[in-house]
């Protein structure tokens, strides 16, 4: 499980700090004004500790600053997750895109969750290790299912820009029938409009992401920084300092040219599907 505060504590903190800074109180005065420690402001606005509404209200009041957005905000901030309903322990990473409006993916040796079938999915928690608990496969097969319903959902959609090395897509994973779905799906999802797809093909040669994949997400508000999220076999790293967001940003933009255009991966994917 991960152990970064959920998005929304952290996006909630963020604009309460804000209003803070702006009404020019320090943390320690504005701790004694709310009959609160410093410490427990401070977790706060590090989105580290649930804020009451009502709390929230005395702040508005205390920095001079109405937004009834920032209560509703609070409410859904203690609000469990979707996931949650289904079983499904987030490492931090479903969190993240749920509040997000695009997703910059770059994947090297397996199809981006948003674009995997299900069968890819089970093959792929079948090649675990250890064995594992086959419903618990189902359940989390089942909210990859829901994830990817945003690249259709009108009233919340989402952006994804996906760049996936050749070798992902010649990889036998759960067999040639699995893969020859899965190729299949990539074309039918590749023609979506909020949806770009890019093969780094093997003559290539070195690119920018030969260290690793990772997923660069960003947010509806501008005041929300992007997040970098880096994936490994132990866990992942989530990553929002501004430099580091930066590099990973021109690193898709510079593996954008690397790649092959997006009709000729369409054209490779086909190719593929007649090997």
């Amino acid at each position: 499980m991960s152990t970064q505060p959920p998005f929304r504590r952290r996006r909630l903190g963020r604009k309460l700090a804000r209003m803070r800074a702006d009404a020019r109180l320090t943390l320690d005065g504005a701790a004694e004004a709310l009959f609160k420690t410093k410490s427990a402001l401070h977790r706060i606005e590090k989105g580290e500790a649930l804020v009451d509404p009502h709390l929230v209200k005395s702040m508005m009041d205390l920095y001079e600053h109405y937004d009834p957005d920032i209560v509703l905000e609070a409410l859904r901030a203690r609000e469990r997750g979707w996931w949650t309903a289904l079983g499904v322990e987030d490492q931090g990473y479903i969190d993240i895109e749920t509040e997000a409006a695009e997703v910059r993916d770059v994947s090297l040796l397996l199809i981006p969750g948003l674009l995997q079938t299900a069968d890819y999915t089970r093959a792929l928690c079948a090649a675990r290790p250890f064995p594992g608990d086959r419903e618990q496969d189902e359940r989390n097969v089942r909210a990859r299912q829901v994830r990817q319903q945003r690249l259709t959902d009108p009233d919340h959609l989402l952006k994804l820009e996906a760049i996936v090395d050749e070798a992902a897509l010649r990889k036998g994973l759960g067999g040639r029938e699995v893969m020859r779905a899965q190729l299949e799906h990539l074309l039918e999802v590749a023609e979506l409009p909020n949806v770009s797809f890019r093969v780094l093909a093997h003559e290539c040669g070195a690119h920018a992401a030969m260290g690793g994949g990772f997923a660069l997400l960003s947010f509806p508000d501008p005041a929300d920084p992007p997040v970098l999220y880096v994936e490994h076999p132990f866990g992942a790293l989530h990553l929002e300092d501004e430099g580091v967001t930066i590099e990973a940003r021109l690193a898709f933009e510079h593996l954008t040219t690397q790649a092959l255009g997006l009709d000729e991966s369409v054209a490779l994917v086909q190719r593929l599907l007649t090997e």
